[in-house]
């Protein structure tokens, strides 16, 4: 199945992410770095995310799964990386700091991962948590790139039409 593949190449971009992210805390006290442990933690998350994909519920055994705390946890340091920003007044292109860019191409592979799951539901039983544990993962790492926006380069926003 495709995704499994596509959770890796995330999994991978999170890597990326996490090398610009200590490459520009290099002798600094980065806002950032924090994040890193979030995002290690992720990375964990999504091997065993690959496992659960590469073991459909349907097959007897003890699998490796993922359980619904671990959704829960993505929503909730969702809300707290939120709780750092200022409101959304416009969309956001994908792009600012090179680690906030790396961000947005690892969004972009989970968005894809995600539907590559969704399509392998119709045929095979795949665990909701999966399912929803890539969706959450996308927006989490929207945030995350803001927040490494925020203290960088700032958004990038979409302005219509400007370039008409």
């Amino acid at each position: 199945m495709s995704a499994i593949g596509d959770v890796d190449e995330a999994n991978s971009m999170i890597g990326v992410a996490i090398a610009e992210i200590r490459a520009a805390a290099l002798g600094t006290a980065s806002a950032a770095f924090w994040l890193v442990s979030l995002l290690e933690r992720i990375q964990n998350d999504l091997f065993d995310l690959g496992a659960d994909l590469a073991t459909p519920a349907a097959m007897p055994g003890e699998a490796l799964r993922i359980l619904p705390g671990q959704v829960e946890r993505l929503e909730s340091e969702i809300d707290s990386l939120n709780e750092q920003l200022a409101p959304l007044t416009s969309f956001i292109l994908p792009g600012g700091s090179r680690a906030a860019a790396a961000m947005h191409v690892a969004r972009a592979v989970v968005r894809r991962a995600e539907r590559g799951a969704s399509k392998a539901a119709q045929q095979l039983a795949i665990s909701p948590d999966c399912l929803s544990y890539l969706n959450r993962l996308s927006d989490y790492l929207f945030v995350a790139a803001r927040v490494l926006n925020q203290n960088d380069t700032g958004d990038v926003l979409w302005r219509p039409g400007a370039t008409r």
